[in-house]
């Protein structure tokens, strides 16, 4: 590393609140990912970056050089039945109970758009797809970009893991970044999410961007500066990058958990299930549907039609997973029991998901297994009429000795009142649009 790539000198620039230079971020990424900075001296300068923070020119550099790192994937030649197919995808800030895109990514292929779909593993209270789809009999979470790509021309849908040599230096980062209390940045955050969605090669983008307790970002400032972040980093590299800014002050639809998220999506692709998912599933798709060029579609009618469904199956069935398979059921379940008549005015996500992860359904470290079956149910909504020692929750787990721990989790987060409670008018609060 020459002199002027010393990583004090850009751990000493950032920490007196000076920009760093493009050269310093290329330096400092490429090294650290090689194994030429090291960690120490990677943590000090991402401490530096979570306390002065990074102008807008430093985040798309940091960005990029990310991508450097590793592969970046192509799908812009993509074609089914003689055509060019535009290639769309979805990312998600990560909430509870937040299965979307299960009936999100089948639902929008069955309209004739590719969507690559990479996705991750839960991590403390907040769930992971492959986590989800893992339940399937049979399925798997590793394709090979070759597969992948077939796999898209044929079915048009594809959920998977991404590969260790997408973005390398943000998994690296991501690592340290997690045992040195640095992942509170918004720069480091939509750097992080960009720089691998960049990498996947998708032609267009729309971001989830999650507000509330059950979320990372818990106010509609920090949760707006995220996404248009985002979305500005989005069109630097040219994929045309929307927002949607959406509540997860309570949690989504009504379970959380893996193989009843995934029995939960089913319903949605069949044409009911919760009305907030629904409505959540609806927006990210007519987002994704008009950036590809697809304007003034109404998505549930493939909800209702069946044609949503028929994807699913042909997508599960490429990967290995059986449609057909009974999800599989917990051992243990307990219920809580409502104490008096009223409305529930409280179902708090950030409880309901550390009750969801205390009993198995979440891990606490990476590559920690997860139970299938763990979860929790609720049975009303907000501002819906309870009656005394009816079931308001009902937790999922195959080992006993965790239904404590997870009702300690609940304690608070929920509450039944006897005034009127009012509904909440919906999920989506705010919107981002692409630029340009």
């Amino acid at each position: 590393m020459t002199a002027s790539l010393e990583p004090v000198d850009a751990i000493l620039a950032k920490k007196d609140g000076r920009e760093l230079t493009g050269e310093q971020i290329r330096g400092m990424i490429a090294g650290f990912t090689a194994g030429d900075v090291a960690p120490e001296q990677m943590s000090a300068l991402l401490m530096a970056i979570v306390l002065r923070g990074m102008t807008r020119r430093e985040i798309g550099d940091w960005t990029a050089a990310m991508i450097d790192s590793g592969i970046t994937m192509d799908f812009s030649d993509l074609r089914r039945g003689g055509r060019r197919v535009p290639t769309v995808d979805k990312h998600s800030t990560g909430g509870v109970g937040d299965k979307i895109t299960l009936p999100l990514t089948p639902l929008v292929a069955s309209y004739g758009v590719a969507v690559p779909q990479l996705s991750g593993r839960g991590l403390g209270h907040t769930g992971g797809t492959l986590d989800k789809l893992e339940c399937i009999p049979g399925w798997r979470a590793e394709v090979s970009v070759d597969a992948m790509r077939s796999q898209l021309g044929r079915v048009g849908a594809v959920i998977c893991a991404a590969t260790a040599d997408l973005a390398p230096a943000d998994r690296k980062l991501y690592a340290l970044r997690d045992v040195t209390g640095t992942v509170a940045s918004i720069p480091l955050i939509a750097s992080s999410i960009m720089s691998k969605k960049i990498a996947e090669g998708t032609q267009s983008l729309v971001l989830d961007v999650k507000v509330g307790s059950g979320a990372f970002m818990k106010d509609m400032a920090d949760a707006r500066e995220l996404a248009e972040t985002m979305v500005a980093l989005g069109a630097d590299a040219g994929v045309r990058t929307s927002a949607l800014l959406t509540d997860m002050a309570t949690p989504l639809g009504r379970t959380a958990g893996n193989a009843v998220e995934v029995a939960e999506s089913l319903e949605v692709l069949a044409g009911g299930g919760p009305a907030d998912v629904v409505e959540l599933t609806a927006a990210l798709a007519s987002e994704m549907l008009d950036a590809s060029g697809m304007h003034d579609v109404d998505p549930l009618r493939n909800l209702a039609n069946g044609k949503a469904m028929d994807t699913w199956r042909s997508m599960i069935e490429a990967q290995g997973g059986d449609p057909d398979a009974p999800l599989p059921a917990p051992r243990c379940t307990h219920e809580v029991i409502a104490d008096r008549d009223g409305r529930l005015a409280r179902l708090d996500a950030l409880a309901v998901g550390q009750a969801a992860w205390l009993l198995g359904a979440g891990r606490s470290r990476p590559g920690q297994a997860v139970s299938a079956t763990a979860g929790v149910v609720w049975h009303a909504a907000i501002g819906d009429q309870v009656r005394r020692g009816q079931p308001l929750l009902t937790l999922h787990t195959d080992d006993e000795t965790r239904i404590e721990g997870a009702l300690a989790a609940l304690d608070g987060g929920v509450d039944v009142r006897v005034e009127p409670v009012s509904r909440p008018a919906s999920r989506i609060l705010d919107r981002v649009p692409a630029a340009g």
